[in-house]
């Protein structure tokens, strides 16, 4: 298909992005550090970060985990919030020639079990509140080195004392844990571990652009999360690509270094980790919101300084736009507002721009291709609908299912090409050989068609994945799961359409035992799924629907029968 788009690119963005320059995505780490060093990086609860400090601090850590032993390409997993130590141990990792493997903090014991065991990490950075989740599994994992982090460490002497008290004291934000400490497994708060790096240098290592600097991990069709690679070219040419498509409206500002960027959505996801990547190139500064979801502090942040760069899923917008005091923010230097992860709706869309008087500006990508894939042109005046065009170097095609092109107005499955895109999934022949078509594309599972200008529409989706609030949830990892509950003979999940998530888990259950309830089978998933992936609905019925030879039928499911009485 010819590159329809190009002809609506707007005038000063470029067609293609040069990776060639960088040997590394260490070197544009580095090369950002020293040049941006006298820059903010930085700021959490109104203490900053510099690029320098940034960059002496995790050459640091970087060097106290090359004297671990561990060996190059290791995985380190971070199990982190939006904190000042998650930059750090990000650059580290990197820095030091490993893997870093982002882990969701809010993970049940089994859903960290499966992602440490997966990809094989022999290391974790972790913030204490989340250490009873490992205490319950390192044992049945590689892990050997468990780098303790605290929410005060990097908030000054007095300050960081204060905040780790009420943490622990008042909040009562950290369960009580006791990981065993033996020859096999070595804890060390992460102060320490920085403070005995700094008597060390950081050794060179031989990552290139297609070693893999982060497994990053999704929902995955067989009921388990799977490793996406993302190669150092990958992330290089996101960042490239990102800063490509925003430097018309960022212009607005003059210098990029004054651009204020707000980190709300977790930096584990790609969404928020490719956006951070992009500032980290332009010497921008980052205001970290380690809990979006108090409001009051959150806000009480957005009025403490100007603004530039607010990227969030549908439903947060929703959210801040329902509190009362969000419409006495000054947004008169708000650039972009950047809507991903999820569908951005045109109700939600056009009272954000009542409020704000920002147009809400959607794209689509995936973990798989770094977040990266389409978007409207960031001076959009208006809410157009679509998921915007192609970005620079990124090939789009609409494919049927045999892998061949469909004409303009034809609705088929999305399929990406670029350098951004992942070249598999870690340890998964069979899935990759599913994943691309015969000519390098990747299918992703969307059904849209693009019209004549190149903007895409998403009109359906071909996988059975849930989109609840921007995270991909498999039904396969539901029916897995709730399987195991007690009284349960099969189960199905589905997706319904929710005002605020976008989405909402709805499962159909048939038991045996009469006297299981709703209220059982909801505990037993918040045991074994974190928060996002809880039912919003649960049903009994006397069976299921299914095909001939005993499948399951979900797509029965969604459309409205009568329900059989239980």
């Amino acid at each position: 298909m010819d590159k329809v788009w190009l002809k609506n690119y707007p005038a000063d963005v470029a067609h293609e992005v040069d990776v060639t320059p960088y040997s590394s995505l260490t070197q544009l780490l580095d090369e950002s550090f020293k040049k941006h060093a006298d820059h903010p990086f930085s700021v959490c609860m109104e203490r900053w970060m510099s690029y320098r400090q940034l960059d002496q601090l995790s050459g640091a850590l970087g060097a106290w985990l090359q004297v671990q032993g561990l060996k190059p390409g290791a995985r380190v997993a971070i199990m982190l919030p939006n904190i000042p130590q998650f930059a750090v141990t990000m650059a580290a990792v990197l820095r030091a020639g490993y893997t870093c493997v982002n882990v969701n903090p809010l993970y049940t014991p089994r859903e960290l079990e499966h992602q440490l065991k997966d990809s094989g990490a022999t290391a974790i950075v972790i913030l204490e509140n989340f250490a009873r989740t490992l205490q319950e599994v390192v044992g049945r994992t590689q892990i050997q080195h468990v780098v303790m982090a605290h929410m005060g460490d990097l908030l000054g002497a007095v300050y960081g004392r204060v905040v780790n008290f009420m943490v622990r004291r008042v909040k009562k934000m950290v369960p009580a844990y006791q990981l065993p400490r033996n020859g096999t497994l070595r804890v060390t708060a992460f102060n320490q571990a920085v403070s005995a790096g700094q008597g060390l240098a950081l050794q060179p290592h031989n990552c290139t652009m297609a070693s893999t600097a982060f497994l990053q991990y999704t929902g995955g069709t067989t009921g388990l999360s799977k490793g996406a690679v993302l190669t150092h070219r990958n992330i290089v040419a996101a960042a490239l690509q990102t800063e490509a498509w925003f430097t018309p409206a960022l212009a607005r500002v003059g210098q990029a270094t004054k651009v204020n960027m707000v980190a709300a959505l977790p930096l584990y996801h790609i969404y928020a980790l490719t956006t951070c990547l992009m500032c980290v190139r332009l010497g921008a500064h980052i205001t970290l919101v380690p809990n979006p979801r108090d409001f009051k502090a959150f806000i009480a942040t957005l009025k403490k300084r100007p603004f530039h760069i607010l990227p969030a899923v549908n439903t947060l917008f929703n959210a801040l736009l329902l509190q009362p005091t969000f419409k006495t923010i000054d947004f008169s230097h708000l650039c972009v507002t950047q809507a991903g992860g999820m569908a951005a709706s045109e109700g939600t869309a056009q009272r954000w721009l009542e409020v704000t008087g920002s147009p809400m500006v959607e794209g689509w990508g995936m973990s798989e291709t770094c977040a990266v894939g389409t978007n409207n042109p960031v001076l959009s005046t208006s809410f157009t609908g679509t998921i915007g065009l192609p970005l620079p170097s990124i090939d789009l095609a609409i494919k049927d299912d045999d892998g061949n092109d469909l004409p303009l107005g034809a609705a088929g499955e999305i399929c990406i090409k670029g350098p951004n895109v992942t070249p598999g999934y870690y340890q998964q022949p069979e899935e990759n050989a599913r994943a691309f078509t015969a000519d390098g594309y990747l299918r992703t599972g969307d059904i849209g068609m693009m019209d004549e200008r190149g903007y895409t529409r998403i009109v359906d989706r071909k996988k059975d994945m849930i989109l609840v609030s921007g995270f991909n949830v498999f039904p396969n990892e539901l029916e897995n799961v709730i399987s195991l509950c007690p009284g349960v003979v099969e189960c199905a999940a589905i997706g319904i359409p929710d005002e605020k998530q976008g989405e909402a888990i709805k499962v159909f259950i048939v038991k045996s035992d009469p006297a299981l309830t709703e209220a059982d089978v909801l505990l037993f998933c918040k045991q074994n799924l974190t928060g996002y992936k809880l039912p919003k609905s649960i049903e009994f019925r006397k069976d299921l629907p299914k095909s001939n030879v005993g499948k399951i039928l979900r797509r029965e499911l969604r459309t409205p029968t009568v329900s059989l009485p239980t």
